[in-house]
């Protein structure tokens, strides 16, 4: 029975309440940040770049085909535009991170000083 309440105990405390709404809360900013930079940003960036989807922009290694057997085989290809979406995508949730990390130990200095 102890196992059952140190569980009780670890999972009623409000660091793992918070950690919960975080997680949450994240997943959720990550999705508009997503969106963000695959319906707002790539599109207008590669109208100037020469009407470049990036979606598109990879490198095929290998072509499709068929094998000896006759089934289809797929291309392989290096998408390197799907990669620097991606970079962008994280690139703008590590600034957002920083920055809310940076205001919190902002307050917190200014929360210790008034101590």
């Amino acid at each position: 029975m102890s196992i059952i309440k140190e569980f009780q105990e670890f999972a009623v405390k409000g660091n793992m309440v918070d950690m919960a709404v975080g997680i949450i809360i994240g997943g959720a900013f990550g999705k508009i940040v997503t969106s963000l930079v695959n319906d707002v940003i790539m599109p207008p960036l590669g109208m100037l770049l020469g009407k470049v989807d990036f979606k598109d922009l990879a490198i095929t290694l290998k072509e499709a085909g068929v094998d000896a057997a006759g089934a289809p085989v797929e291309a392989v290809k290096l998408s390197y535009g799907l990669f620097i979406q991606n970079t962008v995508d994280f690139l703008i949730v590590a600034i957002a991170v920083f920055m809310m990390v940076k205001a919190i130990n902002t307050l917190r200095r200014k929360q210790e000083a008034a101590s």
